[in-house]
């Protein structure tokens, strides 16, 4: 079943450089064990398609059941070097929670 993200996190994005970090924090223990098992670096990478040419590394923080990814080469050079509408990396996380998860039925 197709599972949107927004309905399971919340999430909140900046920028260092050339580098967004993505920070997705589950709604509940359940929400977190399926982002976990889900919510890769892979899927993020996909979800962005050709605006993140880097790569993405996920960090799992379970004591605050949150996930944190930091997109390499994402900001097309960095706010001073930018022509996107989004220089910041701010959006980032926005369209991740339009994310949906595909997650099999459960018995």
């Amino acid at each position: 079943m197709k599972v949107k993200l927004i309905d399971l996190a919340s999430a909140r994005s900046g920028d260092k450089n050339d580098v967004c970090n993505i920070g997705v924090m589950a709604k509940s223990q359940e929400n977190f064990a399926l982002i976990k098992k889900y919510l890769t670096a892979d899927v993020v990478k996909h979800h962005f398609g050709p605006l993140i040419k880097g790569e993405v590394i996920r960090y799992d923080w379970d004591t605050i059941e949150s996930l944190n990814f930091v997109c390499h080469g994402a900001l097309d050079g960095g706010a001073s070097r930018s022509m996107r509408m989004d220089t910041l990396g701010k959006n980032f996380s926005s369209h991740l929670l339009r994310l949906e998860l595909d997650i099999p039925e459960l018995n």
